[in-house]
């Protein structure tokens, strides 16, 4: 681990130097430094302050609209499309008072967790689907302020709708096919919703692949290598097909055949209204339209952001396949003891802290915590990206590419929020068993990168990848950020990308 152990080096000395400024050296300069040093923590802890005095009256008042918006949804959805469309803010199930049903132990025990039995939109077999308990665990600032202990306790398990109308004596009526029509506040663009058209492709998601030139590994005398590129939360293929796919050299394109995915309920991809997108619906995806559809017997892995977190879960799942497990900016916030019944909640509050500053942290948290205020955004962006996209062009002239607009718009609500708390915030006790097993029992090259800069996740989640799997090499960018690691040095990337190929052949 190279650089994470010149980081933690750094961050010694630093403290060190700290220390004997504080506590020794005399003399006028000495005293100067020592007064700005002073000014400075004051400042700081002043800032410090007003941040969490302002944060404290935006986020009460975002409580309160969230439950405005609530009602509203209700209403407009009843009248628009004729149903009341289910949430998570009720009462019932934050209290945990909903419908259960009793499952074998040794089911529940299988992964941990809180769980809902629901029927397969493919096939009549009842499922239990892992879900986080932040979907309906999120108390309000103020009673999240004042609360004592590890908070309300989230029930174990909850029935879907579909199993509740069996339990009533429908069991003899077929299940419904899943929804393919877009909900009124979601984008219906050939983009978002082309998969809607053909039956088949609802049950793929979409790939973008290329593959090297006929003849040419041939004339190399090289097998082709497959890599299969996961991107992050709120994004889709483009981050990559964008980025390092141009980027690459001849002799890569010539070896590697790419697979760039956009996952279920982002891009191009299917975005099925009755998906909880938990960890699994979404590994079994990738599994049908990359690793199944074309036969890959073995394959490198390049993964973002949240997209880590699969790539961890098919790196485990296919021990033998995976040659190279590369790795950026990994969501992975080790849980400590104290929070170890809520891990869940843990994680949740260091991704989105309820911090009005920075601003990513503040977009981060009104996408968490409050699911209509969430909706609202997704309605006003993401519905409308096509106006967006034009607005864009017009104002830069059309000079810069706008494919990060495709690919942080094109997706729903329902994708985002379910995504977003079943992957990152549920994975959070899946995490420590993923790395012991990467570290332990898999022997395939692990690379991990960060940017210093990045204030979405910092760059301590990395070294804490890194000491968790002390043969990962770990590399952290000065002055870049969560998309800056790519956008913006390309061809260093893709050079490092076919350094780590060639050394994985070479082990």
């Amino acid at each position: 681990m190279h650089i994470a152990t010149c980081v933690w080096q750094e961050k010694a000395a630093a403290a060190a130097a700290a220390a004997m400024g504080a506590g020794g050296g005399g003399g006028v300069g000495a005293g100067k430094k020592g007064e700005r040093v002073s000014v400075a923590a004051l400042v700081a802890a002043a800032g410090g302050a007003l941040n969490c005095a302002v944060s404290l009256v935006v986020f009460s008042v975002l409580d309160v609209l969230d439950v405005v918006l609530c009602l509203v949804y209700k209403l407009v959805d009843y009248a628009v499309e004729a149903e009341w469309k289910a949430c998570y803010c009720t009462a019932a199930a934050r209290d945990g008072a909903g419908p259960r049903i009793l499952v074998p132990p040794e089911a529940a025990a299988a992964a941990p967790g809180p769980k809902v039995v629901r029927l397969s939109a493919s096939s009549a077999k009842m499922q239990l689907e892992d879900v986080s308990d932040t979907l309906y665990v999120r108390p309000s600032l103020l009673a999240d302020a004042t609360r004592k202990g590890a908070g309300p306790a989230a029930p174990a398990l909850t029935v879907s709708p579909a199993i509740a109308e069996m339990i009533r004596g429908k069991m003899d009526r077929p299940p419904r096919p899943p929804r393919q029509a877009p909900c009124w506040s979601d984008c219906d663009c050939k983009v978002c919703h082309a998969w809607s058209a053909a039956p088949r492709s609802a049950s793929h998601l979409y790939v973008h692949v290329q593959a090297p030139p006929p003849g040419a590994p041939a004339a190399e005398g090289v097998a082709v290598e497959d890599v299969v590129f996961i991107h992050g939360f709120i994004s889709s293929s483009v981050f990559w097909t964008e980025t390092v796919f141009p980027a690459f050299s001849a002799a890569a394109r010539g070896r590697y055949r790419m697979f760039a995915v956009d996952l279920l309920g982002f891009g191009r991809s299917p975005k099925p209204a009755e998906s909880l997108y938990t960890l699994r619906e979404h590994v079994e995806m990738i599994e049908r339209s990359v690793l199944q559809r074309y036969r890959l017997g073995s394959f490198h892995v390049v993964a973002h952001s949240l997209g880590s977190v699969l790539a961890l879960a098919l790196a485990v799942k296919y021990p033998d396949a995976v040659k190279s497990l590369t790795l950026l900016a990994p969501p992975y916030f080790p849980v400590p003891e104290s929070e170890a019944g809520a891990a869940t909640q843990y994680v949740m509050r260091r991704v989105a802290p309820r911090r009005v500053w920075p601003p990513i942290a503040f977009g981060a948290s009104m996408a968490c915590w409050y699911e209509h205020v969430s909706r609202t955004i997704c309605l006003t962006i993401c519905r409308h990206h096509r106006v967006w996209d034009r607005l864009f062009r017009i104002l830069t002239r059309n000079r810069v590419r706008t494919f990060l607009i495709e690919a942080f718009m094109c997706h729903t609500h329902n994708a985002a929020w379910h995504t977003l708390h079943n992957i990152i915030c549920g994975s959070a006790a899946r995490m420590d068993a993923y790395l012991d097993v990467l570290s332990s029992e898999l022997s395939c090259k692990v690379s991990i990168f960060h940017g210093r800069d990045d204030e979405l996740l910092p760059v301590e989640c990395t070294l804490a990848v890194g000491a968790r799997v002390p043969r990962a090499r770990v590399t952290v960018y000065d002055r870049k950020d969560h998309i800056t690691i790519i956008v913006g040095q390309e061809e260093l990337f893709a050079a490092e990308l076919e350094a780590i190929w060639r050394s994985a052949a070479a082990e």
